[in-house]
């Protein structure tokens, strides 16, 4: 049978709206819903406004800042993909300490922070039965060492919660790509963290993969993953590849401006997800993703919040000549993540002594401070409306409004007014608001401001709206050559493509140390991802200088500066780098110019 729900409102002002009152019946739709073929357009979009999260969905989005920790076999071999050969003895912390890294996250204001428990390389950070690629044969602790168990601990004792990350890329076990005998070790990996260490409240199944020419496909069983997950941990959430938390569609801490919960994106661990996406022309990195021109076409909709995932330094992985992010850098993040109704989770990669680093350290307090500073204390605070009255003009440069998403997620335009002289004016304007929406304009003085709707999927339940003063941090001059230290760059290098390689010429024989690849900002197609670097005296004999691992891991949505340090320095005047694979997938096509900065010892 066939139900027909009342049309959505076009015109909501902040009079007309009462905080908490959604005027609507409590017919929802928790976590996705199937949508008729003959459903009418409206009809379409008053089921979209009836769609809400899990409770478990609900709880994930009101934590805000939660915390990664990149750390295993990359810390120790400077790589950010590792390929899976690496003598586990390079795992070699010597004053790892879990209580420092949350201790820390937790003073900085962090809710839950998440362990990359296995990365692409397949070692893995707990003694798992499952293969010898671990922590039990690294020498670590004699070989008694576990970070994932010296993590549970800490957690507890910091009353923080706790997220295990296991790539479903394996480029070490041999059985990959042998899709049944993976998929059973895969599971027994995910039974060991899920039952042996406690309560975990998110499950990280990354989609990176770069199997590549390699051939080797391997088909994973997500509805196992999921049935293993749900028996385990029923209580956490799925993120990336999963059906609870969205990947955000980049690693650069940067949220849509129209965040939809909503969406008729399907979840890649449904079957056929990509042909109905295909049909949809939608991906995880469109930038509309709840229209109603979508819904109009839309066979399902599911609630998927979307995660902003990003680094505090360039790499993923502790890299020594890295730095962090600035302060003004963090800021702005937060203001296009948690702002945008999305939860920010930043990456803090552990040093290879196993710790977080000073300067990393430093700079959470920096940002934990100025987050509670900005948005702890709201100036104005509105109460039965959308409206906050002043009882003298009041100085403000932002506003934050949010939704009761329990409810469902409905507002699609809105305008924020001040009252000044007697005339409202607007201050700022926008279309999503979801869980939690932060705007800033310029300092004004105002005696009323007030947020009125402007169109909405049926009668929005909103939260209060705040007001506040805030004060961007200052901004630092960035230290833009990359260089490390004890090394310089070598001037008048000149550059061309020719035969498929970016080759370059240095004025005269010298010793070269290394180089810095700095990729297109979208990585184009042309950015190299797999490559072969050669260098020569004198065009003549070509060798491949030791230390070159011939990779750029994660570039394609991590595409900063990648510093190559050769093991040991050559005398060349020449370098040349052959293109294997693009970011594209690309084996043949020429490599689009790309800055390559040549090292000589300082």
């Amino acid at each position: 049978m066939k139900m027909i729900f009342p049309a959505g409102a076009a015109m909501l002002l902040a009079g007309s709206i009462m905080l908490g009152a959604c005027g609507r019946s409590d017919k929802y739709y928790e976590k996705s819903v199937e949508i008729p073929a003959d459903a009418t357009p409206q009809e379409r979009v008053d089921m979209a406004s009836r769609v809400v999260p899990t409770p478990q969905q609900l709880a994930w989005q009101e934590l805000g800042l939660t915390a990664f920790l990149h750390f295993g076999v990359n810390t120790f071999t400077d790589r950010e993909w590792g390929d899976g050969t690496e003598d586990p003895a390079v795992f070699a912390p010597t004053a790892l300490d879990a209580e420092q890294w949350v201790a820390t996250l937790k003073k900085a204001g962090f809710k839950l922070v998440i362990l990359t428990a296995k990365h692409h390389d397949g070692f893995c950070l707990w003694p798992t039965a499952t293969t010898g690629h671990s922590v039990a044969a690294s020498g670590w602790l004699e070989g008694n060492g576990d970070v994932v168990k010296a993590l549970r601990e800490a957690c507890d004792k910091y009353d923080m919660k706790l997220g295990l990350y296991l790539s479903p890329w394996d480029r070490n076990a041999t059985c990959y790509g042998d899709s049944e005998k993976y998929n059973d070790m895969f599971v027994a990996q995910l039974r060991e963290l899920l039952g042996n260490y406690g309560k975990v409240d998110e499950v990280w199944f990354d989609g990176a993969c770069g199997e590549g020419p390699n051939g080797k496909r391997q088909e994973y069983d997500w509805e196992r993953f999921r049935k293993v997950m749900e028996e385990l941990q029923p209580e956490a959430v799925l993120a990336i590849t999963g059906d609870d938390v969205r990947w955000v569609g980049n690693e650069g801490g940067l949220g849509r401006t129209t965040e939809w919960s909503v969406t008729p994106l399907t979840p890649a661990i449904f079957p056929g997800s990509k042909e109905a996406n295909d049909r949809l022309g939608i991906n995880e990195m469109s930038a509309d993703l709840g229209s109603r021109e979508l819904l109009a076409k839309a066979e399902s909709l599911h609630w998927w919040p979307s995660e902003v995932d990003v680094s505090i330094r360039p790499g993923w992985f502790y890299h020594p000549d890295e730095k962090p992010k600035s302060l003004r850098e963090l800021a702005e993040i937060y203001l296009q993540s948690v702002g945008r109704n999305s939860t920010l989770l930043l990456n803090i990669p552990p040093d290879r002594r196993g710790l977080i680093a000073r300067a990393d350290s430093l700079r959470l307090m920096e940002f934990g401070k100025w987050v509670e500073t900005s948005f702890a204390n709201p100036v104005g605070k509105s109460e039965g409306s959308l409206t906050i009255d002043f009882p003298a003009a009041t100085e403000i440069n932002c506003v934050a409004a949010g939704e009761d998403i329990s409810k469902g997620q409905r507002v699609e335009s809105f305008v924020i007014e001040g009252l000044s002289g007697g005339n409202w004016t607007t201050l700022a304007e926008g279309t999503t608001i979801g869980h939690r929406r932060i705007l800033t304009f310029e300092p004004v003085a105002v005696e009323a401001v007030r947020l009125n709707v402007t169109s909405s999927r049926g009668e929005p339940c909103m939260k209060p709206v705040e007001a506040f003063r805030i004060e961007l941090p200052a901004e630092e001059v960035a230290d833009a050559s990359n260089v490390p230290s004890g090394h310089k760059a070598v001037n008048g290098v000149t550059a061309s493509v020719r035969d498929g390689e970016i080759q370059l010429t240095l004025p005269e024989v010298a010793r070269v140390s290394g180089f810095i690849y700095t990729p297109h900002a979208d990585a184009r197609p042309g950015t190299l991802y797999r490559y072969k670097c050669e260098t020569s005296p004198d065009w003549g004999v070509w060798t491949v200088p030791a230390g070159v691992s011939g990779e750029f891991g994660n570039i394609m949505h991590n595409a900063t500066p990648r510093t190559v340090v050769f093991s040991k320095p050559v005398d060349a005047r020449y370098l040349r780098f052959k293109l294997l694979e693009d970011t594209k997938g690309s084996t043949t096509a020429s490599p689009s110019w790309a800055d390559i900065t040549v090292l000589t010892p300082q």
